[in-house]
């Protein structure tokens, strides 16, 4: 890092008039606050007054640097004033002080002892104090810093020098379960820059966690970020700079305009508390409430998926053991109420599948709310979870000291929902309720004051809605359990198309929001239509293009392959790019082929008790073989349908 890398045009001001100490401070803030990098002046300010108390800043000979670390630093550097016949500054030598550096540097790292190092060495030679004197304007001012610094520090300028041309534009990309679209979208971004002659960097936060991180250097020196995301990301950092928030879709289709409105200067001004300031003409910045209620649950869902996938699947491995075993029916052939843990070998899976299980309702409570009132509404979210799953109430609480709940009372899926918005909204009321109190209590508010009454309020209001819920969460319940034959197909037939219909988007999402939420109330036959509805679409388009090349271009045909494994693991998204170029005849040709899958599971009382991992949790699920049927089914129809629809289409274009 150089000097002139730390040290702006703007934060810069020669031959000024000041006439107290306080003055020069004063002016040396207001500049650091000028060009951007101070979240608080004043907090700063106090810092810097702080430091003095400690001792004077200043030098001797006219020169004085003060400085200080403080967590209201936004962006680490320096601002720069000269003053015409100086100001007494308290230096040790008793001469008026007319050269002032002030080094701004956030509590992580030891750059402003870096930096004061390098400047004390370079102050201490009277003809470069002088020239500096002497500049006339801040660029010859910045220039005689500079080539200085090259003198004395020859390695580092050459080291520095490719730091310069970093990337102008970053990326954050996220989708719902972090599979397929949050790659796709930061592809598309760094493609569309690099064509466009803007370098650009994309951050994934993907299912296995944030991978090509932005750095808080990288950050500080680009021009803006563009947020694609179905989902909140971490935005805390990005305050000061220009944002575009979009959807993970436009990442993916119009990386291009994206790029442009942050090139133009288009992009809106974030800032952490008050959120960014948008222009009018913004559309792609605007979100609308149902979106933003779909993302908020979308970042329950997605921190959810983990434990029922990995807590489902063992309670089936349970299951499965105790089948392997001939645990499964009692000697007179009826069924073993115990079965899953009937020997030790089932046991333990299925117990550590439950524990895991267990969790599912208070995280997708808990991440729902964080998503609405960031960290502090994670706590009040997750016990809301909790006490919607165990059927509290107060009326339990009063007579059953053991904290057993009302098993009328679990509300279930349903609570869970409820207690994340709830708890949310509840948290962001608490924060304006406490907005009154004095800046130094800002570090009580997020440990104790909002976890404290936020957590009370939203257990209170649980133990108060849960009867209501838990009624009707008990009905619905019921009611798929009850559900006949012919209407378990027709329901089949519906959630696997959802599933064909937009490949990841809000159709796609909600019937598989439904397929967990029925594993949670036993109905576990839902979860094998809807992922069978998922698997089908990239398979039948694979068929489609091994088999009928001709009707398909070069690169499609080499794509093809590819969407066999991604249909097998369940990622509907290998279809997108199919889908994107012709709608009209992959889109229709697709949900033909899921429904027919999901009405064979249907008929075949297929289960699944794990909500991802296609064909490899197969094994897990009853009747597998038959499972199989119905997704080859499903899959040579899909392909068929393509391909007749495309060959139909090209003799008319003949």
């Amino acid at each position: 890092m150089k000097i002139i890398d730390l040290l702006k045009i703007g934060a810069i001001e020669l031959n000024t008039s000041v006439a107290t100490k306080d003055d020069a401070i004063n002016k040396l803030v207001s500049l650091h606050e000028t060009v951007g990098n101070l979240a608080d002046a004043k907090a700063y300010k106090d810092a810097i007054l702080l430091r003095e108390e400690q001792g004077t800043t200043a030098i001797g000979e006219g020169i004085a640097v003060p400085h200080a670390k403080s967590d209201s630093v936004k962006v680490p550097g320096l601002s720069a004033i000269t003053v015409k016949g100086g100001v007494d500054y308290e230096s040790p030598d008793g001469k008026p002080s007319d050269i002032f550096f002030m080094i701004a540097a956030p509590m992580d790292g030891d750059l402003h002892l870096e930096i004061l190092s390098r400047l004390m060495v370079m102050l201490m030679e009277p003809e470069f104090c002088n020239a500096l004197r002497n500049a006339q304007t801040p660029e010859e001012f910045l220039q005689i810093i500079d080539k200085k610094e090259t003198e004395k520090y020859p390695e580092e300028a050459v080291a520095e020098a490719p730091k310069r041309d970093g990337y102008r534009i970053l990326a954050v990309t996220a989708c719902p379960t972090g599979i397929a679209h949050t790659y796709m979208a930061a592809e598309a971004l760094e493609k569309a820059g690099e064509k466009m002659g803007y370098p650009l960097k994309a951050e994934t936060n993907g299912s296995g966690g944030a991978k090509n991180v932005l750095t808080k250097a990288e950050i500080a020196d680009c021009d803006g970020i563009i947020i694609a995301a179905d989902k909140n990301v971490k935005m805390a950092r990005f305050d000061g700079k220009p944002v575009v928030k979009t959807s993970v879709s436009n990442g993916i289709n119009k990386p291009e305009e994206l790029i442009q409105r942050i090139v133009d200067g288009k992009a809106s001004v974030y800032h952490s508390e008050g959120g960014s300031k948008e222009s009018a003409d913004d559309e792609l910045e605007k979100e609308s409430f149902g979106h933003k209620i779909y993302k908020h649950l979308m970042n329950g869902v997605s921190h959810m998926l983990p434990f029922v996938v990995g807590g489902g699947v063992l309670i089936a491995l349970g299951f499965l053991i105790d089948t392997l075993m001939g645990n499964a029916t009692l000697p007179d052939g009826s069924a073993n109420g115990s079965f899953g843990f009937t020997s030790f070998a089932a046991s333990v899976p299925f117990w550590i599948g439950k524990v895991a299980f267990g969790f599912m309702l208070p995280v997708l409570a808990g991440y729902i709310a964080q998503s609405i009132a960031d960290r502090p509404g994670l706590l009040p979210g997750m016990i809301g979870g909790m006490i919607a799953a165990q059927g509290y109430t107060f009326n339990s609480m009063f007579t059953n000291q053991n904290m057993v709940g009302d098993s009328t009372a679990v509300s279930g899926f349903l609570g869970a929902l409820f207690a994340g918005f709830a708890a949310g909204l509840i948290v962001n009321l608490l924060k304006k309720v406490f907005s009154w109190l004095p800046k130094a209590m800002d570090g009580i508010k997020p440990v104790f004051l909002y976890p404290l009454f936020g957590t009370f309020l939203v257990g209170a209001l649980m133990c108060l809605i849960n009867p209501a819920i838990g009624f009707l969460n008990t009905a619905v319940s019921n009611g798929l359990s009850s559900l006949g034959e012919t209407s378990q197909i027709l329901l089949s037939i519906v959630l696997a198309a959802m599933m064909a219909t937009d490949m990841g988007g809000p159709f796609n999402k909600a019937a598989y929001v439904f397929g967990t939420a029925a594993i949670a109330d036993g109905n576990t036959w839902i979860m094998a239509a809807v992922m069978i509805g998922g698997m089908v679409p990239p398979i039948a388009i694979a068929l489609s293009t091994t088999f009928a090349k001709k009707f398909w271009t070069e690169e499609e045909i080499k794509s093809g392959p590819v969407n066999y494994l991604m249909g097998l693991c369940f990622i509907t998204e290998g279809a997108i790019p199919y889908a994107a170029s012709d709608p009209l005849r992959v889109i229709p040709s697709c949900m033909v082929g899921s429904a027919l899958a999901g009405a064979l599971t249907a008929v075949f009382h297929v289960t699944c008790p794990a909500p991802h991992g296609g064909i490899f949790t197969f094994a897990v699920c009853d009747h597998p073989l038959l499972y199989i049927v119905a997704l080859v089914a499903g899959s040579v129809l899909g392909g068929l349908v393509l391909t007749l629809l495309k060959a139909l289409t090209s003799k008319k274009k003949a």
